[in-house]
């Protein structure tokens, strides 16, 4: 998976620095690509009528997708929303401490 966020104004600028702050506070940066674009083919292909654009895309099931556009939401709002595209909503993700400690019913 990676975030793409259409980059064509200054307040992309703020959209991406809290999208990579939030990444980043969930350690995912590592994993999730953050990337810009200005293309004008991908402003077409998906629909962008407003600025700054928000999209997600998984090259192994050729899914990409605007999420949103226009707003700049809550560092806490995008954290939210990749915690529930990963899944952890499931408390018991949060409490292992050890990989296969055999004691809760995560997927560690």
């Amino acid at each position: 998976m990676k975030v793409i966020v259409y980059w064509a104004n200054e307040d992309s600028t703020k959209l991406f620095n809290i999208v990579k702050e939030s990444l980043e506070d969930l350690w995912l940066g590592e994993f999730i690509p953050l990337e810009t674009s200005n293309e004008e083919s991908l402003k077409e292909e998906l629909s962008i009528t407003k600025e700054p654009a928000f999209i997600i895309e998984e090259e192994s099931i050729e899914f990409k997708d605007m999420i949103f556009e226009w707003i700049i939401p809550e560092k806490e709002e995008i954290s939210s929303m990749f915690m529930s595209i990963i899944g952890w909503w499931q408390e018991e993700w949060w409490s292992c401490s050890t990989d296969s400690c055999g004691s809760c019913s995560c997927h560690c």
